[in-house]
């Protein structure tokens, strides 16, 4: 009996070393095992997802952003035909462009939630009713007009545009500046389509009412091809990654210098956009001619959404984009000695290239302060949001600078400085950065 249990007792020792063990043992291969890394996936340059959103995300800023730089053939029409006031006027095509920017916000946040489809087929339903609703508006009824073109294409190309523009960097890293260039040059090419096909049927015997539903179809078409083209990447949209934190946003200085660069540059750089057509007709610009300017100038931005992109991963976002919005300011000047033909077109041609420049780039500078690509929504919609205010003061404030007797020289002299000033802005971020990460390529 006695050696029984000193044989069982010997068993539990030798069950518990080797219990004790096959521990040991584990714990050794969990500390030399290598270890867990939580990742998002990584994004992919090209594939036939990246490439179908690209070509969505091109027939996106089409319709809105596109319509939008065709503004200044109704601000043409409305002043000429209504004999209502420049600044009355230009509060319509203000109104749309500071909400287009600023609805990316709330966009933006969608997006990051995974509900890119849900936003972007919101905002096309209600772009395309609001411009269906321009057509029948009454002509002598401002409200009517400043609803559905200000107020409602507004708010639907704002839910259109940041999406369609943030969304490549869930498809583009390398080429993720290139890449977000291609897209807004959607909007140059619908900026030389819109205002030669408004023109035409405005003058013609179509009219302005079955003008404006021509382009309406022609957006409804686009828009549902884009519905189908674009999609997120679930890795992203997920949830899985780090929450942006809004607080932390608010006190990274240098994004903050770049919002404020981009809301003072924002008041001056569309002058030309709402204004060129009405300036050449009124400075000696022959009419026919006159109709084409902004066309013109939106074809001469097709190159400079492209070109300046290519050289931004060399020579930095940052540096680009400083230098191609202090040209457009120089080029805003330059309209003291405008008053021909010629002249009016080669204005045109550059100030096209320039301001498409400086447009395309300024979404790559605004992702280069993004700590990763969950936050790309946010950061982007946060910074177009107070961006947004420049637009919509910018152009009214022209139009009562101009005053019923059109004095383009206050107009002029406010566009440039306020442009220069927020090129200043941005010029100080970049200074921030330089410090903190020790180069001069940014």
């Amino acid at each position: 009996m006695s050696s029984s249990r000193n044989e069982d007792h010997t068993f539990s020792n030798d069950v518990k070393t080797d219990s004790s063990s096959l521990a040991h043992n584990v714990d050794v291969e969990k500390n030399h095992a290598p270890p867990v890394v939580n990742v998002q996936s990584p994004v992919m340059d090209g594939g036939i997802h990246a490439w179908l959103t690209l070509v969505g995300a091109m027939l996106t800023t089409f319709c809105t952003f596109g319509y939008t730089y065709a503004f200044g053939v109704f601000q043409d029409y409305y002043t000429r035909s209504h004999a209502a006031s420049a600044s009355r006027i230009s509060w319509i095509g203000s109104t749309q462009l500071c909400l287009l920017i600023a609805m990316g916000l709330p966009a933006g946040k969608l997006l990051d939630m995974g509900y890119f489809r849900q936003t972007v087929f919101a905002g096309s339903c209600l772009y395309v009713f609001s411009l269906f609703m321009v057509s029948i508006a009454h002509p002598d009824k401002y409200y009517q007009i400043f609803l559905s073109q200000g107020v409602g294409m507004g708010i639907g190309a704002g839910l259109l545009y940041i999406p369609a523009m943030a969304v490549q960097a869930h498809h583009w890293r390398a080429r993720r500046a290139l890449a977000m260039g291609a897209v807004i040059t959607g909007s140059s090419i619908g900026g030389i389509v819109f205002p030669i096909m408004l023109n035409q049927l405005f003058s013609s015997s179509v009219g302005f009412a079955w003008g404006v539903r021509a382009s309406a179809f022609m957006v409804l078409g686009c828009l549902v091809a884009a519905n189908f083209l674009m999609t997120p990447r679930a890795a992203v949209t997920s949830g899985k990654g780090p929450k942006p934190n809004i607080k932390s946003l608010l006190l990274d200085i240098p994004y903050l210098l770049a919002i404020v660069g981009g809301l003072v540059c924002f008041m001056g750089i569309f002058f030309p956009y709402f204004y060129l057509q009405l300036f050449s007709v009124l400075n000696g610009v022959d009419t026919n001619l006159a109709f084409y300017t902004i066309s013109i100038m939106n074809a001469g931005s097709i190159p400079g959404r492209t070109l300046p992109n290519l050289f931004a991963g060399r020579y930095g976002v940052f540096n680009t984009c400083i230098i191609t919005g202090s040209c457009c300011g120089v080029l805003i000047l330059a309209l003291f000695g405008i008053g021909s033909t010629a002249g009016a077109i080669v204005f045109a041609i550059l100030y096209g290239f320039f301001s498409g420049a400086f447009m395309s780039i300024l979404s790559p500078v605004l992702a280069s302060l993004a700590r990763n690509e969950s936050e790309m929504g946010i950061r982007l919609g946060l910074a177009f949001f107070f961006s947004a205010i420049g637009a919509l003061a910018g152009q009214p404030i022209v139009g009562s600078l101009l005053g019923p007797t059109f004095s383009w020289f206050k107009a002029i002299i406010f566009s440039a400085v306020t442009t220069f000033a927020g090129i200043s802005f941005t010029i100080a971020s970049r200074q921030l950065l330089v410090r903190r990460k020790g180069t001069q390529i940014l």
